[in-house]
């Protein structure tokens, strides 16, 4: 058996590796190569699952990065659970093969409730006064500890939301240094997010040049640490980031439709699911339709195939094609055009927006929400709004940080579909094995991983 490390630089693409980026350009030069064919939906936890497990989300479930869950009548995103992952993982497949195998989750998702030998994960405090603070979940639990007095705190805010940093991703590289040291894993997946944030603000091709030699010298830093140990390394990502100037409101769409059922607290709007006839959840450039009262499912498929914006709308024998046909799935899937993205938006009026709309609220949205990268630009002090609600928060009152923007034109870069753009194709780079296709399919992965684990 040999000691394997996966490094998945999220967003990382061919045409990203060049005159910015010293230490990956070697590495690409020097080892073989590939791209990959990512799944669909070309997101997190879609794509992390599909490489772990071998499987298309018709086995694993993981239809998206959240959906609804229709036995509690609830839209969750980011659970991290990984009972959630309905198919073996490779740490399972390569224990059966020797026992002494042993693995570390480093960040990457459904890292709880794992049977992974060492898990870290992020994992804020939500205190009984509605504090939100920084934080992580390891197992064994004392791991945390141990990292918090070696690297502090986990930055949490830097990780995600408008003051995303390199922080949060060179403790993560740090961390993966600390679990190499102390446990010699056989297997350590390695989770470095920086690229996804600043790509999703700007795009690929918009001011990214200091973005690109932050995350270089974090991965140098691994890829010389690693290699200097013996270690067979996999450096990876999970998809491409396209640029995108066309965001398409599909629960707007379902509303001027008469599909859409809003409860109104307090003068703000929220989706009432249970009572919907469809409604929609929105996840990059995937969404799932979920129709209530299937009867009408024909008309939505209609509504939606003349949208501009939109590619396909799968039905049942689109999602078998795309290997989508999942109960968890919507009953219609919307796949958006290169160019475009969708958003989780059904208010009309900014006033009647729900109060969660302007935060960086990731489990409450019905979809994902890039906008949270985003301060709202109508702010005439930003800093100031924000330091004002900070210092509420220290004096122990109750506060909003309701600061983010809702203005979808904002957010530059998103995947989610695949294309022929070089800036849709994750790469995939090894410093082991000579016969590398050019092309692979996400699938693929796993049985890549445990060659490198068990070939001689």
């Amino acid at each position: 058996m040999h000691n394997t490390v996966v490094i998945d630089v999220v967003g990382l693409t061919r045409a990203l590796i060049g005159e910015h980026t010293p230490n990956l350009q070697r590495f690409l030069k020097a080892h073989n190569s590939a791209n990959i064919e990512p799944v669909i939906p070309a997101v997190t936890c879609t794509a992390q699952s599909t490489y772990l497990t071998g499987k298309l989300p018709r086995e694993h479930g993981i239809v998206g990065n959240g959906w609804y869950f229709r036995e509690l009548n609830e839209v969750w995103l980011w659970r991290q659970s990984n009972k959630l992952v309905e198919a073996p993982k490779v740490w399972h497949m390569a224990k059966a093969r020797n026992p002494s195998f042993t693995c570390a989750n480093t960040f990457w998702w459904y890292a709880m409730a794992a049977d992974a030998d060492i898990t870290l994960t992020p994992r804020p405090l939500y205190l009984a006064d509605g504090r939100k603070l920084p934080d992580c979940y390891s197992y064994p639990l004392d791991v945390r500890e141990a990292l918090e007095t070696k690297l502090g705190k986990f930055p949490l805010f830097q990780f995600w939301g408008p003051a995303t940093h390199i922080k949060s991703t060179e403790w993560i590289a740090d961390a993966a240094i600390y679990v190499e040291e102390h446990y010699q894993p056989s297997l350590q997946l390695v989770y470095l997010p920086h690229l996804d944030y600043c790509l999703q603000r700007v795009g690929p091709e918009g001011d990214i040049a200091q973005d690109l030699r932050d995350i270089d010298r974090v991965v140098g830093k691994l890829l010389d640490f690693f290699q200097q140990r013996g270690h067979r390394i996999l450096l990876l990502s999970e998809y491409g980031i396209v640029p995108v100037s066309h965001p398409i409101h599909p629960n707007r769409i379902l509303r001027d439709a008469g599909m859409l059922s809003l409860k109104v607290d307090l003068g703000r709007e929220y989706l009432d699911y249970a009572s919907c006839a469809a409604f929609a959840v929105s996840d990059h450039q995937i969404c799932h339709v979920y129709v209530q009262q299937t009867e009408k499912i024909p008309e939505i498929k209609a509504l939606f195939e003349k949208q501009p914006g939109i590619a396909r709308v799968l039905d049942d024998e689109g999602k078998r094609e795309l290997g989508l046909d999942h109960p968890r799935s919507g009953e219609l899937v919307l796949l958006a055009e290169e160019s475009a993205w969708f958003t989780y938006y059904y208010w009309q009026e900014e006033t009647r927006a729900p109060d969660f709309a302007r935060c960086v609220e990731i489990h409450k949205k019905p979809g994902y929400d890039p906008c949270e990268l985003f301060l709202d630009p109508r702010l005439r002090f930003p800093k100031l709004s924000v330091g004002a609600r900070i210092a509420k928060k220290i004096a122990g009152f109750r506060y909003v940080m309701d600061v983010i923007a809702t203005d979808p034109y904002l957010v530059k870069g998103q995947h989610g579909v695949s294309s022929s753009s070089p800036h849709a194709q994750p790469v995939l780079i090894s410093n082991y094995g000579t016969n590398m296709p050019a092309k692979m399919a996400a699938t693929d992965v796993c049985e890549l991983i445990l060659q490198h684990l068990f070939e001689e």
